[in-house]
């Protein structure tokens, strides 16, 4: 076995569990991964929103936000323990929390499932602006970050109430989802994408005549075009299609993507070349998200530096279960060590996400924390996984002499799961 098939199932995918080793051809492996998922089940936009609007009737029979929310994680922490397309989950991951929207918002928490499932998930594979748009038009954003509270000062209802613009969502779209904070935009531009965006709102349901979910609200657009990075835009919703379609292609949104692609499958600070050619792909793609990621596949850096990665905890929990062998009911293990290890579900402290660098995980808490929690599933485990042949199937030659040697002399099954689980290398992808 080479190391390239280890390399691939570790930094590309979620971690190897015995019962389904590294694959035989790991660029065909991926690439053969790199291709639409299928729908996940789960509860629809309509039935959420109804959820949120109910939450203070004691009357409702709807369910409950909070259960929805539950019901949710576990499906997805299901679908990570088993799935067979672990590339796919991890760029559904990725582009999730490129695009994060955060439970710490109480007033969304019935959609962070569905937003996944619906703006995210579908689009992984296609163009970066259909993404973009999907997740700009989705409910879960528009409340996020209070774009459906927007109102242009100029539109009638902003004459006739005296309100005005939220900002929040145009100054995240410019500085995390597309240009990126050096990107070249100014405080006129943020202000201009916000106008733009005025009249993207929800609709609240056929009892108010309303569509449930994405409503373009006319009263309260910002009449007349704008103007965003010296490029003219009508006004109404097309402007806004228009100015998101325009961010999507720009090169500076390419270089921020690229970044972000190369810090997540190559190194912290991946090679400027590296960067340079990722964004080189998304361009010469229109910004093809599936063909992007064959380019990286076949791309040297991918694969020159393993384990140069340190796992997120959620990264870590979830590759300690999948080679310990617990299948989907390992998934309120899941859900509970992410948060235990400070990275619970869909729980990111801000609008840029979760960090991605060993500078923000490898505190000696954090450390400490991952040990105690080694050292209980090793308990758990030792019955029925050895670690010296669990070592060989994980990290087969990426594993180090000094772990092996460790493991070897171990004075029990239980201490030498631990010494796997809490060596540096399967701390790392």
């Amino acid at each position: 076995m080479t190391p390239r098939a280890h390399i691939a199932a570790i930094r590309f995918g979620l971690g190897i569990a015995p019962e389904a080793p590294p694959p035989d051809t790991p660029e065909a492996w991926l690439s053969g991964q790199l291709c639409p998922l299928p729908a996940a089940p789960g509860p629809s936009l309509d039935e959420c929103l109804a959820a949120l609007r109910a939450r203070r009737d004691p009357a409702s029979t709807e369910n409950r936000p909070a259960d929805i929310a539950r019901a949710e994680a576990q499906a997805w922490a299901r679908r990570m323990l088993t799935t067979q397309t672990p590339l796919a989950e991890r760029l559904a991951e990725f582009w999730g929390n490129h695009f994060t929207i955060s439970r710490r918002r109480g007033n969304i928490i019935a959609l962070l499932g569905v937003y996944q499932r619906e703006a995210i998930r579908p689009h992984i594979m296609g163009r970066f602006e259909e993404m973009l748009l999907a997740v700009t038009r989705h409910p879960g954003m528009l409340m996020y970050l209070d774009n459906a509270n927007s109102i242009g000062p100029n539109s009638m209802a902003g004459l006739r109430q005296g309100r005005g613009l939220n900002e929040n969502l145009a100054r995240e779209i410019l500085e995390l989802h597309t240009l990126g904070v050096n990107g070249g935009y100014t405080q006129d531009d943020v202000a201009s994408l916000a106008r733009i965006l005025t009249g993207w709102s929800v609709g609240r349901g056929a009892e108010f005549n309303e569509p449930a979910g994405f409503m373009f609200r006319p009263r309260t657009h910002e009449p007349g075009a704008k103007t965003l990075l010296g490029r003219s835009f009508p006004e109404g919703e097309e402007g806004g299609v228009q100015a998101l379609r325009f961010l999507a292609q720009h090169p500076a949104t390419q270089r921020h993507l690229a970044g972000k692609i190369a810090r997540h499958f190559i190194a912290d600070a991946p090679p400027p070349a590296a960067k340079q050619r990722i964004a080189q792909a998304l361009a010469d793609t229109h910004g093809d998200l599936a063909a992007t990621m064959r380019r990286v596949i076949a791309m040297p850096e991918a694969w020159s530096a393993p384990l140069s990665k340190l796992r997120a905890p959620q990264d870590y929990v979830l590759a300690v279960l999948r080679a310990t062998g617990v299948g989907e009911l390992g998934a309120p293990a899941l859900l509970g060590a992410a948060a235990q290890l400070a990275q619970p579900l869909w729980t990111a402290p801000a609008p840029n996400g979760w960090p991605d660098t060993a500078a923000d995980w490898a505190t000696p808490e954090q450390m400490m924390r991952r040990l105690d929690w080694a050292n209980t599933i090793a308990g758990r485990a030792a019955a029925t996984r050895d670690a010296r042949m669990l070592a060989e199937a994980t990290l087969g030659p990426l594993l180090r002499a000094e772990t092996a040697t460790a493991i070897r002399r171990a004075a029990s099954p239980r201490e030498g799961l631990v010494l796997l689980l809490a060596s540096p290398e399967f701390h790392r992808r």
